[in-house]
């Protein structure tokens, strides 16, 4: 037979901390050698994700007790123990669905600006702010990565290729709730 048992704690990190594993187990509830397999189960469990199978970030695991078998008990029965609490935890936790925000950044002639700044919010994007540099005007502007899918294709048409645009990382935030139950049951099938 195969045995290992685990209790953990686990509760939301800071944003941008990854994943924080704590072990917190004294008297040697569980041996030393089996705490390594512990934290793989749990890292591999959060890399596979509970929700339409996104891997899980800015989590803290805490192993906190559990108990272990003389014959039975293996790196891989705890590996397995690992992975089993975090999916009954996350079950429990009510996860959240989180999407790239991108910083854009759109240089357009002035013909062009209400065009840009529509488009730009038809895309879910919050317009940050607009400049003036020479004859251009710079559209600053913060957008989901999902609904910037063949945006330098409408922004060449819809500026006959006079307006460029730069895009780049900024931050994970929730995805709205409704486009997230679209997107998990899109996973399920």
């Amino acid at each position: 037979g195969q045995y290992g048992h685990v209790v953990i704690h686990m509760e939301p990190g800071e944003a941008g901390t990854g994943f924080v594993f704590e072990d917190n187990i004294v008297g040697g509830t569980i041996p030393k050698e089996y705490i390594g397999p512990v934290e793989q189960g749990v890292k591999e469990a959060l890399e596979n994700g509970v929700l339409a199978g996104y891997p899980m970030v800015d989590v803290k695991v805490e192993l906190v007790d559990g108990s272990f078998h003389d014959v039975d008990s293996s790196e891989m029965a705890f590996k397995i123990a690992g992975s089993m609490a975090v999916k009954a935890a996350a079950r429990q936790a009510h996860p959240i669905l989180l999407e790239p925000i991108m910083d854009v950044e759109v240089v357009t002639p002035s013909d062009y600006m209400g065009d840009v700044i529509g488009d730009l919010s038809a895309r879910r994007g919050k317009i940050g702010g607009m400049t003036q540099r020479a004859d251009a005007h710079i559209v600053a502007a913060s957008v989901p990565l999902s609904e910037m899918f063949g945006y330098s294709t409408t922004l060449r048409s819809m500026s006959q290729g006079r307006a460029i645009y730069s895009m780049e990382f900024s931050h994970y935030q929730e995805v709205p709730k409704a486009k997230a139950e679209e997107i998990v049951s899109k996973v399920k099938g």
